[in-house]
């Protein structure tokens, strides 16, 4: 599916026919494309277009190049990433001239939420390449947001583990095998996050390169070298969002191994609590024919409380020691 813009009034315009305005289109939006809407582009613009096999190619000089005058970057971008399984698949942002042609088989959210708003409003984009940059930074937004949800229920994740008293969740719900998943969940969001950051370094850096080479006005260069800064802040807090993570990985696993041992204590001490209790048990247990206490009249009584008495009495130990 092709979806093209034009400039009207300072602002971008939905167009359903491409080649009927392809004088006055200054961005096409392919997702999903066709062989036949591939080729279309391509005769268009006078270059070719990467496949979707090219675009998913992890080599530097794949996803960021110049072919015959049109640059050629590529990034992962999340899509779906409301939850904590967002689909990550390759962007391919082609600036030719004064137009934008961008290639995708996912719907990241700010190709819905830039397109609604530079229809109502005046942003500027009157070119491929504010087109491209606003579009850019329509997306750093959008992974700001995600780092920023992340970032909220690390800190819920580190008050369960820490401060469980204060929670009026039930104990299974405060159970660590279910606090490790969700560890393990938020891992892969911002580890998926981070790879996005990185190939948008890469982009940005790049980009800069291109509006100095295509001659970019100083404002221009300016909003891309801030974009470039933001990324790197964002690339920043998502470093630090994983440290902290792995933080309260080894904080859960330590938990687990205190409350292991906390139980093998218990059944240590029980066992030696009634180790003495039994052994009295054994004795008095024996058939031998001469046991004179068999007939004495106190002798089960006895038994009995020689058996209390030497289980309570190392239990009275371990417990004035602080053992239990």
């Amino acid at each position: 599916m092709i979806k093209a813009f034009v400039v009207d009034k300072g602002r971008l315009r939905a167009t359903g026919d491409l080649l009927a305005h392809k004088g006055e289109v200054v961005w096409a939006d392919l997702f999903d494309p066709t062989k036949e809407e591939e080729e279309t582009i391509e005769n268009w613009i006078g270059v070719g277009i990467p496949t979707r096999e090219e675009m998913e190619e992890i080599e530097i000089s794949s996803r960021l190049h110049t072919e015959n005058g049109a640059f050629f970057m590529t990034a992962i971008l999340p899509a779906q990433a409301d939850g904590d399984h967002p689909v990550m698949s390759p962007v391919t942002f082609v600036l030719s001239e004064n137009r934008l042609i961008t290639i995708r088989y996912h719907q990241p959210r700010a190709f819905e939420t830039f397109p609604a708003r530079a229809e109502k409003a005046d942003t500027g984009c009157t070119s491929g390449e504010t087109i491209l940059i606003a579009l850019l930074e329509a997306i750093v937004d959008r992974v700001a947001d995600i780092l920023e949800r992340a970032s909220r229920e690390v800190v819920e994740i580190s008050h369960d583990i820490f401060h469980p008293a204060e929670k009026k969740a039930s104990k299974r719900d405060r159970g660590f095998q279910i606090v490790l998943r969700r560890i393990g969940r938020k891992e892969d969001l911002v580890s998926k996050i981070q790879d996005s950051l990185l190939t948008l370094q890469r982009l940005s850096s790049f980009l800069g390169q291109a509006t100095m080479q295509r001659g970019s006005d100083k404002d221009v260069r300016g909003r891309v070298k801030t974009l470039a800064r933001d990324v790197e802040s964002l690339s920043d807090h998502a470093a630090f969002l994983s440290q902290k993570i792995t933080f309260l990985l080894d904080a859960t696993l330590g938990m687990i191994n205190i409350e292991q041992n906390a139980i093998i204590k218990i059944v240590s001490v029980a066992a030696v609590v009634f180790l003495p209790p039994t052994l009295v048990a054994s004795v008095y247990g024996m058939n031998f024919d001469v046991m004179p206490e068999l007939k004495w009249l106190l002798g089960y009584p006895f038994a009995l409380a020689l058996m209390v008495l030497s289980a309570v009495l190392p239990f009275w130990y371990f417990k004035r020691r602080g053992w239990l």
